[in-house]
C-alpha cells in the first residue's frame, strides 16, 4: 500500500508541474496539444486499416471522442484503452474485431486522447455517467466490452453496476482488477517516463512493457511519447482500488481474461483468481507477450477475442 500511495502522489505532482497556456485540462499548452493531435491523426490514418468515422459525443463532462468501425447493424463492442494509450492502441486488433461487430473505441477524457473534458477530473460516479451518456447517444444495449490495462479496471467497474448493459467482458492484461502490480521495479519505468519524458526513457518503457518492442509501429510510439511529454493525465490510482472478491464473484456474465507470460502488471495467479471467483470465466496465458499483449501477439489475441464474442452470441439478444 505504501508503494501504491507514493506512486499516486508522484503521478499527481508530475501532472501539475507545467505552465498552463490552454484551457484544456489534459494538455496545458496549445502547442503540445497540436503536436499530439497531429500524431494521433497520423497513427489513425496510417495504421487503422479499416474504414472508420470519428464522432465527438456531447456529455455532461465535455466531448467524448469515439472512433467507430464495422457494420452499422453489427452487435456493439466497446473498446477501453490503457493509460495514455488512447483508442489508437487497438490498431493491430480493429480489423479482426470489426469484421462482424460494430466497434466503438472511446478516448477516456482524463488521459491523453481527443476527448475534451470541461472539469479537471472525474470521480467514479461521474465516470459511470460519462459512459452511460455515450451508450445512450448510440442507443447501445447488450454491449460487449473489450478492455486493456486501466481500461480493464474501468470496464469491470461498469459491469459491476446494478444497471449495466454488459453482455460479455474481455479483459486484456487488466490493471488493479484481480491483484496489484506484479513487477513493481519494471512497472516504475512508466512513472519515470511520465515525470521525465525523453526518447531514451520511452525505449526503456517499451522494453519493459512489451516482449517485442520492435513490433510497435514508430508512428504509434511517437504518439505515445507525445502523450507523456505534453499530456498531464489524471492517474486516478487512488480511485482504482482492487475489487472485493464477493463483488468479482457477483459477475454472472461470460468473462475472458488474458495476460502475457512476461507481463509486468499481472502474473498467472491473476488467472487462477479469476477462474476461482468468476462463475463463467475463461482464461489464457499468452506466450511471448508483455503487458502490450494486444500488440505483441495480436493474431493470437484477436482470434481469442473473436472466438469468445462469437460463442453463444444470441444468449442475451
Amino acid at each position: 500500500m505504501r508503494h501504491f500511495l507514493l506512486l499516486s502522489l508522484l503521478l499527481i505532482v508530475s501532472s501539475c508541474a507545467v505552465t498552463r497556456t490552454s484551457n484544456d485540462f489534459i494538455f496545458p499548452t496549445k502547442e503540445g496539444k497540436a503536436k499530439y493531435v497531429a500524431a494521433y491523426d497520423d497513427t489513425l490514418k496510417s495504421l487503422w486499416n479499416v474504414p472508420f468515422k470519428e464522432d465527438d459525443v456531447p456529455t455532461t463532462f465535455g466531448l467524448a471522442h469515439v472512433i467507430i468501425s464495422g457494420p452499422e447493424h453489427g452487435e456493439p463492442v466497446v473498446l477501453f484503452h490503457g493509460t495514455d494509450a488512447s483508442s489508437t492502441m487497438w490498431f493491430p486488433n480493429i480489423k479482426a474485431i470489426s469484421k462482424e461487430y460494430r466497434v466503438y473505441a472511446i478516448d477516456y477524457p482524463v488521459e491523453a486522447g481527443k476527448s475534451l473534458m470541461n472539469l479537471p477530473d472525474l470521480s467514479n460516479k461521474q465516470m459511470i455517467k460519462f459512459f452511460t451518456e455515450i451508450f445512450d447517444w448510440y442507443a447501445l444495449e447488450h454491449i460487449n466490452f473489450v478492455a486493456a490495462s486501466r481500461g480493464g479496471w474501468i470496464a469491470t467497474y461498469l459491469a459491476l453496476q446494478p444497471e449495466n448493459r454488459v453482455k460479455k467482458l474481455i479483459l486484456v492484461s487488466p490493471a488493479q482488477t484481480f491483484g496489484g502490480v506484479d513487477k513493481k521495479g519494471k512497472a516504475l519505468t512508466a512513472l519515470v517516463l511520465k515525470m521525465f519524458p525523453d526518447r531514451a526513457k520511452l525505449a526503456i518503457f517499451f522494453d519493459r512493457f512489451s516482449f517485442y518492442p520492435e513490433k510497435i509501429d514508430a508512428k504509434y510510439k511517437e504518439q505515445f511519447y507525445l502523450a507523456n511529454k505534453y499530456g498531464k493525465s489524471k492517474p486516478g490510482l487512488t480511485k482504482m482500488l482492487q475489487f472485493r472478491e464477493k463483488d468479482i464473484s457477483s459477475l454472472k456474465i461470460p468473462v475472458l481474461v488474458m495476460v502475457g507470460d512476461h507481463d509486468v502488471i499481472n502474473n498467472v495467479k491473476v488467472l487462477e483468481k479469476a477462474k476461482a471467483l468468476l462463475p463463467d470465466c475463461e482464461t489464457a496465458i499468452i506466450e511471448n507477450a508483455g503487458h502490450f499483449i494486444s500488440i505483441d501477439q495480436s493474431e493470437i489475441v484477436n482470434k481469442k477475442i473473436v472466438d469468445f464474442l462469437n460463442k453463444n452470441s444470441d444468449a442475451r439478444d
